[in-house]
């Protein structure tokens, strides 16, 4: 589809992207009945896969033969239908959680707040406590399995930024790196891996980090991590050289920014570093997925991407001085920050 944009004319083109949300939903229903998974031994017809996952036979073919058309399945003459590379990716357990990813992000509930996009943006107020009478996050904490795949989610959407990430950026110089918020510990993992010197603290909520250890041992550095349960919304760990906060910031109102921004100035060490992770918006009005981001942010927890000047502006508020913007090879950039000089020295 993507391939043929360019040729379509505008109206066309104003039609495809408004009908995307078909797309959408039939790559969830794939997901949320396992089809990947099912194909993994080998080709099957759709009646062969009606039983196990309670489809109509022949609603299920019809929904297949369009995802072949779409590069997920093969389609034999016989009708059998097998996974191309596209559809080896939706399997459970293949690299990139791009089925948890989906069956987190494209789900009942997030379908049922976006049908409220409108009322966010007629009010600048999330569409998620209007649908779930609750925030995003509160949601996720009293439904462990979808926050179980959120988690992975975020692996999915954010994993590829790490290793331009510890590559653009030298943690060298920190003997303690704190990762705020810092789900089952991929980015800590990853910093502590390609940096041998540094020690790291994994710092989220209990229900989150109690998925970390086996990630941090498959990445080998489980014996230089701590991991920490608590809300950053009260404290954060103490004696950090360097906090970072990856996909943080974005979530959450100016006031509750400020607030977590004022846990982590209480906390780091004399001299430390602040380092924010996310999509630095650019200035002008090229495009940039960060403003796609900005919208989700809008509409479910509440939060928003920023420019630089921005930032800048929030984190002065916050007591902090942004020294530079590093850009990554990825979408992200690392908002660096020192705590900030009282006036007059």
């Amino acid at each position: 589809m993507a391939d043929t944009a360019k040729e379509l004319p505008p109206h066309a083109q104003l039609v495809q992207m408004g009908n995307a949300y078909w797309v959408s939903r039939m790559i969830y229903v794939a997901a949320e009945l396992g089809l990947a998974d099912r194909l993994a031994g080998g080709p099957k017809t759709a009646d062969e896969l009606a039983g196990a996952t309670k489809s109509h036979p022949r609603a299920l073919y019809r929904l297949m033969r369009a995802l072949a058309g779409l590069g997920v399945f093969t389609q034999d003459a016989d009708g059998k239908f097998g996974l191309t590379e596209l559809g080896h990716a939706l399997r459970a357990e293949a690299p990139g959680h791009a089925r948890a990813t989906i069956l987190a992000l494209s789900s009942q509930w997030a379908w049922k707040v976006w049908e409220e996009f409108p009322y966010s943006v007629a009010t600048g107020r999330t569409a998620t406590e209007k649908v779930l009478g609750m925030g995003a996050f509160e949601y996720l904490a009293q439904n462990p399995e979808l926050a179980s795949n959120f988690s992975k989610a975020m692996v999915g959407i954010h994993g590829g930024e790490i290793p331009s990430l510890v590559a653009a950026y030298d943690f060298s110089p920190f003997a303690t790196v704190v990762d705020v918020g810092g789900a089952t510990g991929s980015l800590i993992s990853g910093v502590c891996k390609t940096y041998p010197t540094v020690k790291g603290v994994l710092y989220d909520m209990s229900h989150v980090v109690k998925e970390a250890p086996p990630v941090l041992a498959s990445h080998g550095v489980a014996d230089r991590v701590r991991i920490e349960g608590g809300s950053f919304f009260e404290r954060v760990p103490t004696g950090g050289d360097a906090y970072v906060l990856s996909h943080i910031i974005h979530d959450w109102s100016e006031e509750q920014c400020l607030t977590i921004l004022g846990n982590v100035k209480k906390a780091m060490n004399p001299g430390g570093k602040l380092l924010i992770v996310e999509m630095v918006l650019p200035e002008g009005s090229e495009f940039h997925p960060g403003k796609m981001l900005d919208l989700v942010m809008l509409t479910i927890p509440g939060g928003e991407e920023r420019t630089p000047n921005e930032y800048a502006a929030l984190l002065a508020k916050a007591g902090f001085q942004m020294t530079r913007v590093v850009p990554t090879e990825s979408a992200v950039s690392v908002v660096e920050a020192v705590t900030a000089r009282p006036s007059g020295q």
